[in-house]
């Protein structure tokens, strides 16, 4: 019953409509694969088993709602009334959400069955899942390597055959990251495109919430079923999409292997040539981008990031700073140190970023680059901190695994990654990614973009940790 899991949303519908099985049979397959999965990978927090069965068995008959009977998972960052919700801390161990976020509440509308919420760096500030209160995600490729983060624990579930699609949150990457790790579909859509109203502050500029899916259909399917508009998130203006586009024919592609700046793993860059090759074949034009960032770009995200971290988070570090991770500890103090004015000029910079990105879109329908420069470390943060010291290289290139967090300082673009390769050597199997970089509200173009990429190179074959 776990291969039940294993299939696509439309390969699960297939088989509700002709009454092969039930959404309860559906949902008791995903409750048995987390928990021959969980001991080994360590990527849910919660299962809600009798709740998601008794939801299934309330679902009646087959209707259309885009997730019906389908069962899903949200990220411990998420809440969702009356269910625990952590932020992968010790200062929230025991927290219960007063109110659902409306991407749980659209997720529940459309059908699916919600069975579990999935692991996350304390508060979902960095690359590697790894919390002080819930401890490693392992990736279901290879348990000694890293899922990434931060919604790793969604992006476990999903590669190991536990749910089809997982609710991730992306502020630097946190859904592509651990998309392009574990061979996956992440989307970290259009700011605004699925309302975020579950931060503090309503007005932030990076974060947005996203879907971790086996294929571009079953991520279309969870933008489709939880986009706004909606009054609850001011920047969520867009109107709805309904039609993902399949043709490439014509579209003019961008290609940028390093961003003007990253070094590159040889293997990662032969899989993105491969990947523009198929566009090419299929009729789109490419060129070479201009350098489209420089590293103290990725310094700009950075303190930003510290801003956020300290404005959101600073007074629980405060008063717990010793059951708080130290990296949270840091960004904090980083944020800290920037005053008024200082932030503000920050936006400065931002819009250097962005009339350099927007030039090469006004002439361009998508960009494709690499989601991540090299293949995952270690699982722990501890051993992956060590990895990193020992690889940095003075050779005017920057070294960061990922190539994602510059990209949400122009977060009105949507940008997806899609599996393009696997890596060889001492790193075999693991899978590679590359992102396809969009116009803002312009999802249906990119995905029609992804879905060549993924029909043409294949999404890898799905793992089953033992």
């Amino acid at each position: 019953m776990s291969a039940l899991t294993h299939l696509t949303i439309a390969e699960q519908h297939s088989m509700l409509r002709g009454g092969e099985v039930s959404p309860v049979e559906l949902t008791e397959a995903s409750v048995r694969r987390i928990a021959e999965v969980q001991p080994l990978l360590n990527c849910f927090v919660e299962v809600w088993a009798d709740e998601a069965v008794r939801s299934a068995r309330s679902l009646g008959r087959m209707d259309d709602r885009p997730l019906f009977g389908i069962p899903v998972a949200i990220k411990d960052t998420t809440p969702w009334a009356g269910h625990r919700v952590t932020f992968g801390s010790r200062s929230f161990a025991r927290h219960v959400a007063e109110r659902s976020g409306w991407v749980v509440e659209r997720l529940v509308d459309a059908g699916a069955v919600i069975v579990g919420s999935t692991t996350s760096p304390e508060f979902a500030h960095a690359g590697i899942t790894d919390s002080p209160l819930h401890g490693v995600t392992r990736n279901p490729w290879n348990p000694e390597r890293t899922t990434g983060g931060s919604s790793g624990g969604s992006a476990a579930a999903v590669a190991a055959g536990c749910v089809a699609v997982a609710e991730g949150s992306d502020m630097g990457g946190s859904v592509r990251i651990p998309a392009a790790w574990c061979g996956l579909v992440g989307l970290k859509p259009s700011l605004g495109r699925i309302p975020m109203d579950v931060l503090p502050g309503l007005w932030d500029t990076i974060s947005h919430h996203g879907p971790l899916a086996r294929s571009v259909d079953d991520a279309w399917r969870f933008l489709v079923a939880t986009q706004g508009p909606s009054l609850r998130d001011p920047w969520s203006t867009l109107p709805r999409l309904s039609t993902m586009a399949h043709d490439v024919a014509g579209l003019r592609v961008a290609v940028s292997t390093d961003l003007g700046c990253w070094w590159v793993h040889p293997e990662i860059e032969s899989a993105m040539q491969s990947a523009i090759d198929v566009l090419r074949s299929a009729g789109a034009s490419t060129s070479e981008a201009p350098a489209l960032f420089v590293p103290d770009d990725n310094r700009l995200w950075l303190n930003l990031w510290g801003i956020f971290m300290a404005a959101y988070y600073g007074r629980i570090v405060d008063e717990n700073e010793a059951d708080t991770d130290p990296d949270v500890v840091s960004l904090v103090r980083l944020g800290r140190t920037f005053d008024a004015s200082a932030a503000k000029r920050l936006e400065i910079e931002r819009t250097t970023v962005w009339r350099r990105v927007a030039s090469v879109l006004e002439t361009h329908d998508v960009i494709v680059c690499p989601t991540m420069s090299r293949p995952p470390g270690p699982a722990s943060k501890a051993l992956n901190h060590r990895h990193d010291e020992a690889r940095t290289r003075d050779d005017g290139l920057h070294h960061s695994d990922d190539m994602t967090s510059v990209w949400n300082l122009v977060s009105p673009l949507p940008v997806v990654s899609v599996p393009c390769g696997r890596h060889g050597g001492e790193n075999d199997g693991l899978p590679i990614g590359l992102q396809v970089v969009g116009r803002p509200g312009r999802e249906d173009v990119l995905m029609a973009v992804a879905h060549m990429i993924e029909t043409v190179v294949g999404a890898p074959a799905w793992r089953t940790p033992s």
